[in-house]
């Protein structure tokens, strides 16, 4: 089995000179922007496996503030979210957000919980709501071995770390594909005003769904882009994590999350009928009252850019990746993309 290239020369959108929209990006461009969230990878490549653990961590989850403000939005259902429903209920995040492929993910909440469960701050816990979302990694990886447990869950968490974040075939995202390309995981970021205050929007994005691949309104279709190629593999679902500092409340998150979805149809996403397409938005402010509606139009623009960034620097990251049996998810080919975003005028 060939695992990725470890090259670091494959662009990010902002490297191609896509310009940012109406907003900044942050100075990492990624989720950790937003101040105290980490990110952190576990990684299994060889072996027939392609897959891994990718946990978004807010440090603001500490002793003093056992939940924050928090919501989901289900574009469609098809799909194993480890407690889904008390973030919609309760509009309350209690752990860190860990993402997984489809078959492992309820070794990771268990791994999670258990971590949990040991930690000081947990020492008298009886109840908990461990948040852990996936995609289906079976092309390219053994998905029944169920791989990812908890020694990968325990390097991820202690990987978080603020700053740029690895994206690509990384994580959660090894063995994903996307858009008839190689996917995996991406990020990205916009500053914004909200009610008179400077925040920050930050999105991740774990990739593995179908359509026809878009950046900037240009159509790049696999089928054209990689003609040489035999036909190239179908994702079927998307995981979206949105954190931001807007003082924002819990129903409110949930209208952020809406938009998070919405943001793949700029990408081109077709939202096949088993995809399992979930945003989850949650807020570090300190709470001393939400923003009023009226206000919150900017911090949903900035939403929609950066998830429409994460999802592309997803696949434009992502390196060429061969399966246990040969089966093949090819990277978008770089200067291809060059060539016809110069030609639309798109940079």
């Amino acid at each position: 089995m060939t695992r990725p290239s470890s090259s670091t020369s494959r662009p990010r959108l902002a490297d191609l000179g896509v310009p940012s929209g109406a907003f900044a990006r942050g100075p990492a461009n990624a989720i950790t922007d937003v101040r105290g969230v980490r990110v952190g990878h576990a990684t299994l490549h060889g072996d027939g496996l392609h897959t891994g653990v990718t946990a978004i961590v807010p440090d603001a989850l500490a002793a003093e503030r056992r939940s924050l403000p928090a919501n989901l939005s289900v574009g469609n259902g098809y799909g194993k979210l480890v407690g889904a429903t008390q973030l919609r209920e309760l509009g309350a995040l209690e752990t860190p957000i860990l993402l997984t492929s489809t078959l492992s993910v309820f070794r990771v909440a268990d791994a999670l919980l258990g971590h949990l469960l040991a930690t000081p701050a947990h020492a008298r816990t009886t109840t908990l709501n461990p948040v852990v979302g996936e995609t289906n990694d079976g092309f390219l990886s053994d998905i029944r071995r169920r791989a990812v447990g908890e020694e990968q869950v325990a390097a991820a968490l202690a990987a978080a770390a603020p700053g740029p974040v690895a994206e690509g075939a990384v994580g959660a995202g090894a063995g994903t594909v996307a858009l008839g390309y190689k996917g995996g995981i991406g990020t990205a970021s916009r500053l914004v005003e909200v009610a008179g205050r400077a925040c920050t929007v930050g999105a991740l994005v774990q990739t593995n769904f179908s359509g026809t691949l878009r950046i900037a309104g240009v159509p790049l279709p696999a089928e054209e882009l990689l003609a040489d190629e035999p036909a190239q593999p179908v994702g079927n679902s998307c995981m979206i994590v949105v954190a931001t500092d807007a003082p924002v409340d819990g129903r409110q998150l949930g209208r952020v999350a809406n938009r998070a979805v919405f943001a793949m149809r700029g990408v081109g996403a077709d939202y096949a009928q088993g995809s399992g397409d979930y945003a989850i938005a949650f807020s570090v402010h300190e709470q001393h009252g939400p923003a009023a509606d009226d206000d919150l139009s900017p911090l949903f623009a900035a939403t929609m850019d950066a998830v429409e960034e994460a999802l592309i620097n997803s696949v434009l990251a992502a390196e060429t990746t061969v399966g246990p049996e040969g089966q093949t998810a090819h990277a978008v080919p770089i200067d291809r993309v060059r060539e016809r975003l110069a030609r639309a005028g798109a940079i």
